[in-house]
C-alpha cells in the first residue's frame, strides 16, 4: 500500500511539472535559469572568497610560527653561551640556570618545528585549494557570460517562432470553414477568379469582333484604292476603265426600277489603230 501510494504521488508531481512546463512562458523561465545562475555564480564567489581568506590566515599563522621560532633559536643560542661563559667562570649555579634555560628552549624548539612542518602543509593545501576556488570562479564566470550572450539569441528565436506560430494558425483559418453561412477563402478566391475569367474572355471576344471590323474596312479602302489604280493605267493605255462593282450594282438597281432586263456595260470599242496604207 505504502509503494502504491509513493508511486501515485510521484505520478502526479511529474504530472504536474509536465503541465506547468507546457503552459509556462519560455521567456519567463529563461530568465528564471539566468537568475539562477547568476546567484550560483554569486555563492561560489563567496565560498572561494573564504577559501582564500584560509589561505591567507594559514599564512600568518606561518609566517609568526617561523618568526617564533626564530626567536627561540636566537634565545636557545644565548642560553647556551651563557652557560659555558658561567662554566669557565666557576659559577655552578649560573650555569646550571642557563643550561635548563637552553633545554627548555631546545624543548620548544623540536615543538615548533612540529607545528612549523603541520603549518607548512595547511598553508599548502589552503593554497591549492585557493587557486581550485580562483579556476572554478572563472570557469563559471565564462560560463555565466555565455548564458547572459546566449540569452539574447534565445528570446528573439522564441518571439520568431510566436509568429510563425501565429501565421500558421492565421493561415489555416483561411483554408477553413469559420460557419455554415460564411463561404471559406479558398470558396471565395474559386468564386472571383471564375467571375473574372469570364469577364476576360467577354472582352476578348468584343475586341476581336471590332478588330474585324476595322479589318474588313480597311481592306475595302484597299480594293477601292486599287480599282481606282487600275482605271488609272487603263486610261494610261487609251482603255476606257472598267466600272466599278458601287456603279456596277447602282445600274441594276436602276433597271430593276424601270423592269428592263439589266445588261453588264459593255466597254466602248477602240477605233483600229490605222496603218501607213490605209492612208494612202
Amino acid at each position: 500500500m505504502w509503494n502504491a501510494m509513493k508511486r501515485w504521488w510521484k505520478y502526479r508531481v511529474a504530472k504536474t511539472e509536465k503541465t506547468f512546463n507546457e503552459k509556462a512562458d519560455p521567456a519567463v523561465q529563461l530568465e528564471q535559469a539566468i537568475t539562477e545562475a547568476q546567484n550560483q555564480h554569486r555563492i561560489l564567489k563567496e565560498q572561494a572568497a573564504n577559501v582564500i581568506a584560509n589561505q591567507k590566515q594559514a599564512e600568518m599563522r606561518l609566517n609568526r610560527s617561523m618568526d617564533e621560532y626564530e626567536k627561540l633559536n636566537a634565545n636557545t643560542r644565548q642560553a647556551i653561551l651563557m652557560a659555558d661563559e658561567a662554566a669557565k667562570t666557576g659559577d655552578q649555579k649560573k650555569t646550571s640556570e642557563y643550561t635548563n634555560a637552553a633545554e627548555s628552549f631546545a624543548n620548544r624548539l623540536i615543538a615548533m618545528e612540529g607545528e612549523i612542518e603541520q603549518s607548512k602543509n595547511l598553508a599548502l593545501q589552503a593554497s591549492q585549494a585557493a587557486e581550485q576556488a580562483k579556476q572554478a570562479v572563472s570557469q563559471n564566470a565564462s560560463g555565466l557570460q555565455k548564458k547572459l550572450a546566449e540569452r539574447q539569441k534565445l528570446l528573439s528565436q522564441l518571439d520568431q517562432a510566436k509568429m510563425q506560430e501565429q501565421m500558421n494558425t492565421a493561415m489555416a483559418t483561411l483554408n477553413e470553414a469559420v460557419g455554415q453561412d460564411v463561404p471559406t477563402f479558398d470558396e471565395v478566391q474559386s468564386k472571383i477568379e471564375a467571375r473574372y475569367a469570364k469577364a476576360t474572355s467577354m472582352a476578348e471576344r468584343t475586341d476581336q469582333s471590332v478588330e474585324s471590323n476595322i479589318l474588313e474596312i480597311e481592306q475595302a479602302a484597299r480594293n477601292v484604292e486599287a480599282q481606282a489604280r487600275l482605271n488609272e493605267i487603263r486610261s494610261q493605255l487609251g482603255m476606257a476603265p472598267k466600272p466599278t462593282r458601287e456603279e456596277v450594282d447602282a445600274a441594276a438597281a436602276a433597271s430593276l426600277t424601270e423592269g428592263t432586263p439589266t445588261a453588264e456595260p459593255v466597254a466602248q470599242a477602240q477605233p483600229a489603230p490605222q496603218t501607213a496604207e490605209g492612208t494612202g
